[in-house]
Formats: C-alpha cells, sequence, structure tokens
C-alpha cells in the first residue's frame, strides 16, 4: 500500500467515520481516522487466517490470561504491516506530527506488568508465526489504576482509556453467553444439575492481532459484563433511580478493575467472580466453536489447546469438566481425562502465598456445581495415589496450583532455574507423582514492539548492518558480532544510544521538570512494586551512595541518573510505603547541591507499556536485583538486554540464562544464590547481622529512622525499617554489601566509555534467544502439538 492510497483511505475515514472534514480535523480525529484506514489492511489478512483454520481443519490454541498488556496498537500495526514510513507520510502531509499522533492513543489497561506484557508478545509471536489461535481475557473499563504522586504517596486513580472510541475492537452480541452464580445443585433422573441463582451476560469484543508483515492475523477475544436485564423501567418509574440501574452496576463490576483490593471479603469474592467469568464464557465460546465443526466431543483435546496463564483460570478445569459431564452428559471420568489433555498450565511464581487460594465456603456458595467436582477430581486423584501429600483441598481452601497441576496434561515453568525450582519446591510432590508432566519453556519478548517499534535508531543500524531478516529470526542477532570489532560500526552503536537518552531527557524535562545529563550513567529499575523484587535495596544503595559522594567530594564518581518506575497494589502497604521512601529520598537528594551534578533520582508516575519504550532504548544500567529463587523469569531483563543495557543482578529466573548467553564479563553478578537465601534465613538474626557487619548501611537505616528524608517524622516509615530489621525475608540486608560492591564495579566500567559501549553490543548481538517467537515455537512443538499454517 503507498502513500497515496493509505492518505486517501484515511481522509475517507475522517469524513465519513469520524465526520470531520481535514481543516477542522484535531490530533484525535486523524488518529482515528487512520488506525481505522491501517485496521482496514488487516481485515482481509484476519478473515483469511479465520477461512484457513477451518479449511484445514487445524488444532487452535486458545490462552487464557487476567492481562493482555498489548499497550498501544497503531504502532504496532503500522510497523507488522511495513507501512511505517507511508503513515509518517500521510500524517505529515495532513499536517501533523507523526509522533504527536501516534501518542494520542491511550495505552490499553488491560494489565499490570510481565505477566500481561507475556502474553501481548505471545499473541504477536504466534500470529507472525502462524500458530492458530485466540486469547482470552476481560476488557476492563478502567484497567489496574492510574497512578499519580500525592506528597510521595501513591494515589489510585480509575484508568479512562475507554472514554475514546477503541479504534481496533468488534463488538461482537452474538458471541454472548449467561454466567452463573450461586443458586444450589439439584439431583435429577440420577445427574447433578447446577441451578445458579444470578446471571450476568459475558459480551465478546474481539481485536485483531496482526503478525509480521501482515502473513496471518488472530484474535484478542475479550469479555465485558452486562447484566441480563439492564434497566428496571418500572422502578425508575416509581422514583428509585438508583435502585433502576442496581442491577446494570452490579453486572458492570465484574469488568471493572483489574485486580481489585482484595483485602476485604466482598473484593475477594469479585476477584472469583471475575475469574470464573471470563474462564466460563471463554470455555463455553470453546466449545461452541468446536461443535460447530465436530461432533465427538472426547477428540477435544485432538482440536484444542487450552493455556492456562497462571492460576488465575484454574477454574477452567472444573468447569471444562461441568460442561462435558453436566450438560453434554459425557461420562465423568472421561470428561476429567478430556478436559486434562486439553489443558495447559504456566507457573509464574515459586513464592506458595502467591498461589491463589479460595476459603471453601466462598467456593461453595458461589460456584456449588464447581465445589462438588473439584472434591471428585482430588478424590480420583489421591485414590490414584494413595502416597501423595498435594491436595486441592485442604485446611478449608481450595489450592488453586493444585488444581491447576492435577487437571493439566503439563506443567511448564518460564525459565531454566524457575522450572528447577517448581519441581524442587512448590510442587515437589505433585513432580515426584507425575515426573514427566513438568517442562520449561523460558519466556522471550517480541522483538517487533521492543527494538523495532521502539528503538528505531538500533532498528536502522541493525538493517543497515544485516539486512531486515533478523525481525522475523532474531538470532540473526549474532550476524553483528564480528562488526563489534569495527569502530565504525561502535560509532554508530553509541550513537544509537545517545540519541536514546536525549529524547528521554526532553521528555523528563518537559514532562517531569527534571533536567538530567545525558552524559551521565542511566541506572534503571521499572516493574511492579514488590518486597521480593527490593526496590529498597535500590533506594538504600542510593542513599549509601549519596552519603559517600558528599564524605568524599572530590573522589572520582560516576554521574547517575536513578529511574524507577512502578506501581504497587492499592493493599499492599508496604510497597506503597517504598514508593514514598523512593520519592522522600529524591526530594531531598535532588536538592542538594553537593551531589546533584553527580546523582539524581527521577520516579515518573503512572508507568505503562508507553513509558517504558522511552526508557528501556535509554538505559544504560538495568537492575534486576530480585531475591535468587523468587522472580519465576523476567521480562524486561530480556529488553533491556536486547536494546544495548547491562545487567546488575542476581541468579534469578531468566537472569540465569542471559548471563550465560551475552557472557559472564559483561554483566554484574552479586548476591546469594536461591539455596543460599534458604539458609541465610535459618539464621537468628540474619538481617540485624548484616545491618551491624555493613555500617554504609546502618547509617542509611538510621537517616530513615532519624526523619533525614521525612521532613523529621520519625515514625513515617516505622514498618518498613521494622521488617528490614527483624524480619528480612527477602534478605535485604544480607546482600546488601555484595550489592553496593557490584555497583562500584559498575562505576569503573562506566567510566570506560569504549569497554562499556563493546559489552552493551554484545548484550544485543548475543540476546536474539529471548525472542517470543522462540519460546512460542517451544510451546507449539512441546504442550501444544499445533503446527504452524504458513
Amino acid at each position: 500500500m503507498n502513500h497515496a492510497d493509505l492518505r486517501s483511505a484515511t481522509l475517507q475515514h475522517l469524513e465519513f467515520s469520524l465526520g470531520k472534514d481535514l481543516p477542522h480535523a484535531h490530533v484525535y480525529d486523524l488518529r482515528m481516522a487512520l488506525s481505522l484506514a491501517v485496521r482496514d489492511r488487516i481485515i482481509t489478512p484476519w478473515f483469511e487466517s479465520t477461512r484457513q483454520s477451518y479449511a484445514r481443519r487445524a488444532k487452535r490454541v486458545y490462552y487464557l490470561s487476567m492481562e493482555f498488556l498489548i499497550g498501544r496498537l497503531l504502532e504496532d500495526a503500522i510497523v507488522n504491516l511495513g507501512l511505517m514510513e507511508e503513515a509518517r507520510a500521510v500524517t505529515e502531509s495532513c499536517g501533523f506530527d507523526f509522533h504527536e499522533v501516534l501518542a494520542d492513543e491511550p495505552d490499553a489497561a488491560l494489565g499490570n506488568g510481565g505477566l500481561g506484557r507475556l502474553a501481548a508478545c505471545f499473541l504477536d509471536s504466534m500470529s507472525t508465526l502462524g500458530c492458530p489461535g485466540h486469547g482470552y481475557g476481560i476488557r476492563y473499563e478502567h484497567g489496574l489504576f492510574q497512578q499519580r504522586f500525592d506528597d510521595g504517596e501513591q494515589v489510585e486513580e480509575p484508568e479512562e482509556w475507554l472514554r475514546q472510541k477503541h479504534a481496533w475492537e468488534f463488538e461482537r452480541p452474538e458471541a454472548s453467553f449467561h454466567i452463573g452464580f450461586g443458586g444450589e445443585v439439584v439431583g435429577r433422573n440420577g445427574s447433578r444439575l447446577w441451578e445458579p441463582a444470578e446471571f450476568v451476560l459475558a459480551k465478546a469484543h474481539d481485536t485483531p492481532i496482526i503478525g509480521w508483515r501482515g502473513r496471518w492475523a488472530n484474535t484478542l477475544r475479550l469479555w465485558g459484563s452486562e447484566a441480563v436485564r439492564g434497566f428496571d423501567l418500572a422502578a425508575f418509574n416509581r422514583g428509585d433511580y438508583m435502585g433502576a440501574t442496581a442491577a446494570e452496576a452490579l453486572a458492570r463490576t465484574i469488568s471493572r478493575v483489574l485486580y481489585p483490593d482484595d483485602t476485604s471479603e466482598a473484593g475477594r469474592e469479585l476477584r472469583l467472580r471475575q475469574e470464573f467469568f471470563f474462564t466460563s464464557a471463554s470455555i463455553r465460546d470453546i466449545l461452541r466453536r468446536f461443535r460447530g465443526e465436530h461432533e465427538d466431543l472426547a477428540a477435544l483435546s485432538s482440536k484444542v489447546a487450552i493455556q492456562l496463564n497462571d492460576t488465575h483460570p484454574a477454574v477452567a478445569g472444573p468447569e471444562l469438566v461441568r460442561l462435558l459431564h453436566d450438560e453434554h452428559g459425557m461420562e465423568f471420568d472421561l470428561a476429567e481425562e478430556t478436559a486434562r489433555n486439553t489443558l495447559g498450565y504456566t507457573n509464574h511464581t515459586l513464592m506458595p502465598e502467591a498461589l491463589e487460594r479460595w476459603p471453601e465456603g466462598l467456593m461453595a456458595r458461589l460456584l456449588p456445581r464447581h465445589m462438588e467436582i473439584i472434591a471428585r477430581i482430588d478424590e480420583n486423584h489421591a485414590r490414584a495415589h494413595p502416597g501423595r501429600n498435594a491436595r486441592v483441598l485442604a485446611d478449608g481452601q481450595v489450592n488453586m496450583g493444585e488444581l491447576s497441576f492435577i487437571m493439566a496434561h503439563k506443567v511448564n515453568g518460564v525459565s531454566a532455574l524457575h522450572t528447577d525450582l517448581v519441581k524442587s519446591t512448590v510442587f515437589a510432590d505433585l513432580h515426584r507423582l507425575h515426573p514427566d508432566r513438568i517442562v520449561n519453556q523460558t519466556n522471550g519478548v517480541t522483538p517487533r514492539r521492543w527494538i523495532v517499534a521502539a528503538n528505531p535508531a538500533l532498528r536502522r543500524l541493525v538493517g543497515e548492518t544485516i539486512g531486515p531478516r533478523w525481525v522475523a529470526d532474531l538470532e540473526r542477532l549474532t550476524e553483528l558480532e564480528p562488526h563489534v570489532a569495527d569502530a565504525g560500526f561502535m560509532v554508530a552503536y553509541a550513537e544509537a544510544k545517545a540519541v536514546n537518552k536525549g529524547a528521554l531527557a526532553r521528555w523528563l524535562r518537559e514532562t517531569q521538570g527534571v533536567s538530567v545529563d545525558p552524559q551521565a550513567m542511566f541506572d534503571i529499575q521499572i516493574k511492579r512494586i514488590h518486597e521480593y523484587k527490593r526496590q529498597h535495596m535500590n533506594i538504600l544503595e542510593t542513599i549509601a551512595l549519596w552519603n559517600a559522594m558528599r564524605e568524599a567530594p572530590n573522589a572520582e564518581w560516576t554521574p547517575r541518573v536513578k529511574i524507577f518506575g512502578g506501581k504497587a497494589a492499592p493493599g499492599y502497604v508496604l510497597a506503597k510505603e517504598i514508593i514514598r521512601l523512593i520519592n522522600d529520598v529524591a526530594r531531598v537528594v535532588n536538592a542538594d547541591p553537593a551531589t546533584r551534578d553527580r546523582l539524581q533520582i527521577v520516579y515518573p508516575p503512572n508507568y505503562n507499556v508507553s513509558m517504558a519504550e522511552r526508557l528501556i532504548p535509554a538505559a544504560d544500567l538495568s537492575e534486576q536485583i530480585s531475591t535468587a529463587g523468587k522472580e519465576a523469569s523476567g521480562t524486561g531483563n530480556m529488553k533491556f538486554a536486547m536494546n544495548g543495557a547491562l545487567t546488575i543482578g542476581t541468579l534469578d529466573g531468566a537472569n540465569v540464562e542471559i548471563r550465560e548467553r551475552v557472557g559472564a564479563e559483561n554483566f554484574f553478578l552479586f548476591g546469594m544464590t536461591a539455596e543460599e537465601v534458604v539458609a541465610r534465613r535459618q539464621v537468628p538474626d540474619h538481617a540485624r547481622q548484616a545491618i551491624a557487619a555493613s555500617p554504609r548501611l546502618q547509617q542509611a537505616l538510621d537517616q530513615i529512622a532519624a526523619g533525614v528524608f521525612s521532613d523529621g517524622d520519625r515514625d513515617r516509615y516505622a514498618g518498613l525499617l521494622g521488617n528490614l530489621r527483624d524480619h528480612d525475608f527477602f534478605v535485604v540486608c544480607s546482600d546488601f554489601d555484595a550489592y553496593w560492591e557490584s555497583q562500584r564495579r559498575v562505576d569503573a566500567a562506566y567510566r570506560d566509555r569504549e569497554g562499556w559501549m563493546r559489552a552493551a553490543a554484545l548484550n544485543t548481538a548475543r540476546s536474539g534467544w529471548f525472542s517470543s517467537d522462540r519460546t512460542i515455537r517451544g510451546y507449539m512443538a512441546e504442550i501444544w502439538e499445533v503446527p504452524a499454517l504458513i
């Protein structure tokens, strides 16, 4: 498609879809018109992909996830269709700035962190590889939340991404299902049947996901919750205006917010309702599609692969059994076997407390038939394995991790280390009983989003150096390695990094009012805020560095800009304390005339995909400092490495594999191993011992306690300090000195700019294995048994 054709299509949509002519159009109008014109180019391959799937009676993949952090879709579609220059020319010929038009699109508020971004990368790769499939999730009206800071504290406000029309979705009213809750189970003709007390309507909204070069497109189907009977006119006419809309408001609650605060009983119930709502609608939709082509439901697993992204859709097992047995008359044991052969489960956590558990009473009240089926599944497993220790039902709880494992034919970890630890820790007993069930599929990220779109300077350099084929075959990045010895290539590589750092510096000045030196090291940690990710260790080391700079002002200090990004769950008090501490320390350090030319701290609020696309290409140092044995994989670590940031990190998650591939000499390793962490926790007063042995850490903690960073308020961080001194489960204090020493090695390495850039270029050249295309090929071969159709 050439510029003239795309311009004509854009102007036609501007006039006939938006009702505007060009002289009166605003940025929103042109962005929507361009989006609709680009979307039109997706429809043909989308329809053709569906036709091919049906014509070839192909096995399909259905990926169930509570999150799909897809970000902005216009640039994604332009990149994958190869229309970047044409789209730029159209916007400029219409009198608009191309980047302003792209930036006008709100991020789709459909996720929080790595889980959702991984799901989005997987959809991109499935379409690129021609793997027929659907993503299934919830169409959240307000997402997680929009973050702002008030006196350094996180304040949550609703996301309003759907206040504007969403250009990419198609509403499918014909694909709607009544989803039940509560009620009772009755016996009828020898069968147990569920009679729900209430229903909501799950309504489908489809977004086409186009692959590289537009050769294949799959579907992301998101469910919105509506009332079966929305508006009560009789109540309205009686003057009960609130009551007239009560049913509608209650139903919409299910799809309003991602991860509602579950510290209350009502919040826990809403979470379970959300999980069953989207899982049930998805399973029903899958069976509807299967029965449209095939008659024998016992053959389901030969045509359908359902992947559960973490335990949120774990109720898929009992729901699929219920539908097969109760509604389609399949014998129970066969229904259980059929469901198991169809389901796969991806584990994303090594923390037992993070594997979902629901009170048996709540499950029995909200999903009474499913509670019966879960008990029978557990009994069947116990009968088949009388020596087992793991149970689905234990201590009044329904253990969704164990349920997911038992009801899946394959369970996968997401990095080599994580998979080994899954076998030896959280699912050790089940692995003993099912030694062939757990497999590894190390995570990956899509280069279309994280290099081609996010880093045009690097994209151009790589393309000019090794040609264009690397975009669909990222391991070709190894062809860059011989060029690292070429001075001209290295000058160009350094210039690409400088362009990105300059752009970030301008953005920080314009949006945060902070002026930073692009020559300084950009040291970045962007993750959801959690104790195990140890943002508090980062800020403690920053305080120690500030102290050292003040004590030795004439020493050779490497200038740094410390950049943080991430949100804390609304009910996670300690994580919110960490956020406030970072902002408090930033306020003091940034105002210090003695150090502010060498040390600055920036925490832009409301971290999202679009912000990540600014930060990652500009990073010099990637902070991957989680407690060893706690991070399942990470994907940010991969994005940073691809874009030429060196990693400082522990032997945790995919850090292990990144270090192996980029070279130990190009990775700043510190900290205890997973085994050493476990042993350290057994030492009485291990945290206080570590503090006593570290004057730097002691000084930083004492300053926080004295109110140095909190305007004299000595109580503000009492909870955080008490946790570190008396508990410190994530061994921040015990790893602190090793982290400090590793950071000083970073300082020395950065002062050798040529050596640093060489290591950065080698990170790019050696990180191609971490493509999500490679990951999806692994799933297709080892879990789903699905061939590519292109």
